[in-house]
């Protein structure tokens, strides 16, 4: 593997929740530990199986893998972290601040931004303190903050003042209030990512378009502010050997070739390798030291039967939708997981019982737009341009509130304004133009913002606490997006993942997000369910029975109803297919 030719003494894995950069993390650890290196491999995921890997319990505390000389391992828990990190900023000023003020400021401590900083305030100090590293040749770290999380501790001047002084709109300044005493130790952790020599960073993606897409923003986010040191690992390729065997496995082949034929340009000129796809889930030390080795991955098992599941279909969740006549349905997840194209099966699936439907979608490569737009009878489609609204909002906010500011508190505010917060915001701004329209036919959307940037929009006076100060005074009856989103009599929630360990706990994590912004989701849709496919080939099949396990927590745990929803053997691209998504049988290719 190119990646860990002359390793440095830091490597960083980073990627979008799934694509497997927690199993990458730890097979690389252990196998420099296997050549004789001592290793320390430090995992901030949320859904740690590093302890479960290796059969030891371990914690907060550095901890020697028994069962591999030379490797010991730390597990900084984000959201513990998080939650001391809220304590330490919110305990001063409890019982000396207004109950309300008090609860605004834990909403504002509430949001992703905040567990990446503490996340990050936990293991600068490996970065930074020569006593606890040097006793190592390599530390190995699991996840790597983002690009907005290294501008944000490279600002020049205090944080603090800036937000008493009520200047930014709350998002992910809020949480630096607490880092004031540690700049000299973020200033020295920040120059070791910067160093090629010191650090590596390690791209994780998929063979898939948007994931590809994912991992060149990220690059050039990284690359911008000095991080140079890149290197890009595609994981999960399906194996050649495989696409023989039946025709889901050869279109899956054909569809990863050509993904990583056409991957962005900013990436083909990093040092690349490819990681197959394994059958076996990837768990204990064997299965771990088979992942980053080139050996045959296909299983000695004959081509059989498909694996036998008993799930709902999207069509059943969507005869409870439909029953209504009308309303808002909204799709939700983390990114990658497909919630635009789900929007458009669920939106041509109403369409196609007769029902009026507007399908308002920000999907960046508009694709659907193009492929539905006037192709479907009841069918109406809008597109709206995250980055078009996002510097529309952008310039609005700078010519009212940065009017008046010096060139340091501008200089704050523009960053403010390129957190994650920001587009979920303007986007949001944009479809609640349309939102009014629920209330005579169904309006599907294919994404929102999460519940915490909801509480930020109603808690710093934007659109929903300024109509209902304005319509409250005159005694008006009015319904504002926000409580539309809370009223289940208007709105639909439907929440998307897929059958994998980190995409399922991340959509459970978004769930309780929206339960503390007063918003239900209805119901869960499994995407992409290789089982659901029905397979032939062994692998395939293997992976269609470890899904069946993720499948069963959202059933049991998570979701109060549910669909899944199978992997095509095409695109899923035009009515026909999104039909086939619902439920609809096609004929044969």
């Amino acid at each position: 593997m190119k990646f860990l030719e002359q390793a440095p003494r830091f490597l960083f894995f980073t990627g979008k929740g799934g694509v497997g950069k927690t199993s990458i993390a730890c097979a690389t650890a252990i196998e420099l530990a296997e050549t004789g290196r001592r290793v320390l491999l430090v995992s901030t995921d949320p859904a740690s199986n590093v302890g479960q890997v290796f059969g030891v319990d371990i914690g907060d505390k550095i901890t020697a893998i028994g069962a591999v000389p030379n490797l010991f391992a730390l597990e900084i828990d984000p959201q513990a972290a998080a939650q001391a990190y809220r304590d330490r900023i919110v305990g001063p000023v409890r019982g000396k601040l207004p109950e309300a003020v008090v609860k605004g400021i834990e909403e504002q401590l509430s949001g992703a931004c905040t567990t990446e900083i503490a996340a990050f305030d936990e293991f600068t100090a490996l970065l930074t303190d020569a006593a606890i590293t040097s006793a190592y040749d390599h530390v190995v770290f699991d996840t790597a903050p983002t690009g907005h999380t290294i501008r944000l501790l490279q600002l020049p001047v205090a944080w603090s003042g800036f937000l008493e002084a009520g200047k930014g709109d709350a998002s992910c300044l809020g949480p630096l209030a607490g880092l004031e005493k540690q700049r000299a130790q973020y200033s020295a952790a920040v120059a070791a990512l910067a160093d090629g020599q010191r650090t590596r960073l390690i791209l994780v993606a998929r063979a898939q378009n948007s994931a590809l897409r994912e991992a060149a923003r990220t690059h050039e986010e990284l690359a911008a502010i000095g991080l140079h040191q890149q290197f890009l690992v595609v994981n999960g390729l399906l194996p050649k050997e495989e696409a023989a065997l039946d025709a889901l496995a050869a279109a899956l082949y054909a569809r990863e070739q050509a993904a990583l034929a056409t991957m962005p340009d900013t990436l083909r000129g990093l040092p690349c390798d490819y990681v197959p796809l394994k059958p076996f889930n990837l768990v204990g030390l064997d299965a771990l030291r088979q992942l980053l080795v080139a050996t045959p991955s296909h299983i000695k098992a004959a081509v059989g039967e498909p694996v036998e599941l008993h799930a709902p279909i999207l069509s059943e969740l969507v005869d409870g939708i439909a029953a209504d006549g009308h309303g808002l349905v909204v799709l939700m997840g983390k990114g990658g997981v497909g919630k635009t194209t789900l929007a458009a099966a669920v939106a041509v699936e109403l369409a196609h019982r007769g029902l009026p439907v507007h399908l308002t979608t920000s999907d960046p490569a508009a694709h659907l737009a193009e492929t539905l737009h006037g192709s479907l009878d009841n069918l109406t489609v809008s597109r709206i341009d995250p980055h078009a609204e996002t510097e529309r909002y952008r310039q609005e906010v700078l010519r009212t509130k940065g009017a008046k500011l010096d060139a340091q508190g501008r200089a704050l505010l523009e960053e403010d304004l390129r957190s994650p917060c920001t587009e979920e915001i303007a986007v949001f701004q944009a479809f609640s133009r349309i939102i009014r329209e629920a209330g005579e036919k169904f309006v599907v959307m294919d994404t929102a913002p999460t519940g915490h940037t909801l509480l930020l929009l109603d808690a710093t006076g934007a659109y929903h606490r300024e109509v209902a100060r304005m319509l409250d005074a005159n005694g008006a009856h009015y319904m504002t997006p926000m409580m539309q989103l809370q009223d289940a009599r208007r709105t639909k929630v439907l929440l998307v993942t897929l059958a994998e360990t980190t995409p399922v706990l991340e959509a459970a994590n978004l769930q309780a997000d929206l339960r503390r912004a007063g918003i239900e989701p209805w119901a869960w849709v499994i995407n992409n369910s290789v089982a659901a496919a029905r397979p032939r080939s062994p692998l395939l099949r293997k992976r269609a029975e470890n899904e069946l396990a993720e499948m069963e927590k959202v059933a049991t745990t998570h979701a109060r109803r549910y669909a899944v929803v199978p992997l095509l053997r095409d695109e899923p691209v035009g009515a026909p297919r999104l039909l086939e998504l619902a439920g609809h049988a096609t004929e044969p290719a």
